[in-house]
C-alpha cells in the first residue's frame, strides 16, 4: 500500500476514485444508450426530465434506491441477496488493475515540518505484474453471480437464464483467452505498461533479421500485428458481457428478463453496474492490447512530456501530472469509441438462437483462435530468423 502515511492515503483514495468512476460512468452510458438507440430507430429517447433528458438519470437513481425491497417466497435468501454483489465485484476488481495513464512522478516536498517523497503513483488501483491473468481470472467469477441469481430466485425463467449464462461463458472464455495468446506472443510480456510502451512510435517490426519502419503517422499498434485476434477478442467480450447479439441469459422475448427476472430496485441496479463494468473492462483491454492504450499516435509519452515541459513553466511534478492527464484523456476517447460500438451493435444486430450461439463459439471462434496462435508463432519465428 505504501511506505509512509501519505502514500498509503493516496493509494486508498485511488481505489475509491476508480470505483466511483465506474459507478458514475453507468448512468452516463445508460443515457448514451437510450439516446443512441432512439437515434438509430428514429425516436426521441429521454427528453422530458432536464435538457436532453439528462436529469432522467437522477430520476432513475431515486427510483432504484427507494423501490420496495422484496424476496420471492421460495427464494434461497443467501444466494438471492449475494448474487448482485457477486455480479458487481468482479468488474470493479478487474477495472482497478488496468492502467489509466502513465505513472505520476512526485518530487520530494516539505509538509507539516516533514520531508515527503519522492513518489511514483501509478494511475491504477493496484499493479499486478501478470495483470491480464488476474483480470481474466476475476472477470470469469461473474458467471457465479448469474448462477446464484438463477438458483436463488426460485424461478424457472431465472434458472434457464443462469444455465444459458454458464454455458455461454464457458464456451466463449476459451476463444477469448486464446485470442489474446497471439498478441501476448508478439509482446512477450504480461505487464500492461510494457505492452503500451512497445506500441509507442511508428509501426516497426523485424523481418528475417531486418528492421522495417513505417511512416511516422502509422502507429505501432497491436491491431496491425494481430487483426484476427482483435476481432475474435472483441466478439468474445460481447458474449462475456451478455450483450446483443449474445444476450441469451436475459432474452426478454423468451425468458422475461432471464437471470434477473425476480430482481428490482437497488439489487437490479447492481446487476446493471456489473454489466457495464465488464463493458468498460473489455473496452480498456481492447485499447491496451490493440490500440496503444493511453498512447497518442505520433506522439510517444516521452515526446509529449518533453513538449509540455518546454511549453509550460511547470515543475517536474506538474509536468508529470499534466502528461498523465492528457494521456488519460486519450485513453478515454478510445474507451468512448469502443463503448459506443457495444451500444451500436446492440441496437443493430438480432439475437442469435441458442444453437447458433454454441456453434459459433465451438465450431468457428475456437478453431480460428487456435489457428491465429499457430500462425502468429510461425510468423514470429520467421521474423526473428536471420
Amino acid at each position: 500500500m505504501g511506505v509512509d502515511a501519505f502514500e498509503i492515503v493516496i493509494n486508498v483514495v485511488k481505489l475509491l476514485v476508480i470505483f466511483l468512476m465506474m459507478i458514475q460512468a453507468v448512468p452516463i452510458l445508460v443515457w448514451v444508450e437510450r439516446r443512441g438507440s432512439a437515434f438509430i430507430q428514429n425516436r426521441f429517447g429521454p427528453n422530458r426530465v432536464g435538457p436532453l433528458g439528462l436529469l432522467q438519470l437522477l430520476a432513475d437513481a431515486v427510483k432504484f434506491l427507494f423501490k420496495e425491497e422484496f424476496l420471492p417466497r421460495k427464494a434461497v435468501r443467501f444466494l438471492y441477496y449475494a448474487a448482485p454483489v457477486m455480479a458487481l465485484v468482479p468488474g470493479a476488481l478487474a477495472l482497478a488493475a488496468i492502467p489509466l495513464g502513465p505513472p505520476i512522478e512526485v518530487s520530494a516536498f516539505e509538509l507539516f515540518g516533514q520531508r515527503w517523497g519522492p513518489y511514483v503513483f501509478k494511475l491504477q488501483g493496484y499493479d499486478i505484474g501478470v495483470g491480464i491473468v488476474f483480470i481474466l481470472g476475476v472477470s470469469s467469477l461473474g458467471a457465479y453471480g448469474l448462477l446464484m441469481a438463477g438458483w436463488g430466485s426460485a424461478s424457472k425463467y431465472s434458472l434457464l437464464g443462469a444455465l444459458r449464462a454458464s454455458a455461454q461463458m464457458i464456451s466463449y472464455e476459451l476463444a477469448l483467452g486464446l485470442s489474446l495468446v497471439g498478441i501476448l506472443l508478439v509482446y512477450g510480456t504480461f505487464n500492461f505498461y510494457e505492452i503500451i510502451a512497445q506500441q509507442q512510435g511508428p509501426l516497426s517490426f523485424s523481418w528475417f533479421g531486418r528492421e522495417v519502419v513505417g511512416p511516422w503517422w502509422l502507429p505501432n499498434w497491436g491491431v496491425f500485428y494481430n487483426p484476427v485476434g482483435m476481432i475474435l477478442f472483441a466478439a468474445s467480450t460481447f458474449a462475456e458481457a451478455n450483450r446483443l447479439p449474445f444476450d441469451l441469459p436475459e432474452a426478454e422475448g423468451e425468458l422475461v428478463a432471464g437471470f434477473h427476472t425476480e430482481y428490482g430496485g437497488f439489487k437490479m441496479l447492481m446487476f446493471y453496474i456489473g454489466e457495464y463494468g465488464h463493458m468498460i473492462v473489455a473496452s480498456s483491454l481492447l485499447a491496451i492490447f490493440y490500440f496503444g492504450g493511453y498512447g497518442i499516435p505520433g506522439l510517444p509519452v516521452e515526446v509529449l512530456e518533453a513538449k509540455i515541459a518546454a511549453g509550460t513553466s511547470l515543475g517536474p511534478t506538474g509536468v508529470s501530472v499534466l502528461t498523465s492527464v492528457v494521456s488519460h484523456l486519450a485513453l478515454l476517447v478510445k474507451l468512448g469509441l469502443f463503448l459506443w460500438i457495444f451500444i451500436w451493435v446492440r441496437w443493430t444486430l438480432p439475437r442469435f438462437r441458442y444453437d447458433q450461439l454454441m456453434d459459433l463459439g465451438w465450431k468457428s471462434m475456437l478453431p480460428w483462435a487456435l489457428a491465429n496462435v499457430v500462425v502468429t508463432a510461425v510468423w514470429l519465428l520467421l521474423a526473428n530468423s536471420k
